[in-house]
């Protein structure tokens, strides 16, 4: 198996969280350890999940880590549609991230389906 490095899926996640930490840098401090704090570790989580579940021995684990992932993922989303109705974030950089994890879960979708076509 790859280097998680190596993994397409792990680098839209990395480019993620790098967007994600850059558009909560501006929150406000009152939310330092609410959302702030929610979306930046749910971000972190889909990489996360992507490199533990690559060191796995089995397909079977690496899909259960990469569904993980996708859970993860839909947090993100979620706390990005509650961060700009607050009006934390605005409309293009939501835009620009919100791609972003579209791009991601198409891609960890297809990666599921790759390992359960692989393990069949």
């Amino acid at each position: 198996m790859k280097n998680f490095r190596d993994l397409k899926v792990w680098n839209k996640g990395y480019e993620l969280v790098l967007a994600i930490y850059k558009l909560s840098r501006h929150f406000p401090s009152d939310e330092k350890f609410g959302l702030t704090q929610q979306i930046r570790r749910a971000a972190v989580s889909v990489i996360a999940n992507i490199a533990e579940g690559n060191k796995r021995k089995s397909s079977k684990d690496f899909k259960h880590f990469l569904n993980i992932s996708e859970g993860s993922l839909e947090e993100v989303k979620c706390y990005l549609i509650l961060s700009r109705d607050l009006g934390y974030i605005k409309v293009a950089d939501y835009n620009n991230s919100f791609i972003i994890s579209e791009e991601l879960g198409k891609m960890l979708s297809g990666f599921i389906k790759k390992l359960t076509a692989y393990s069949l």
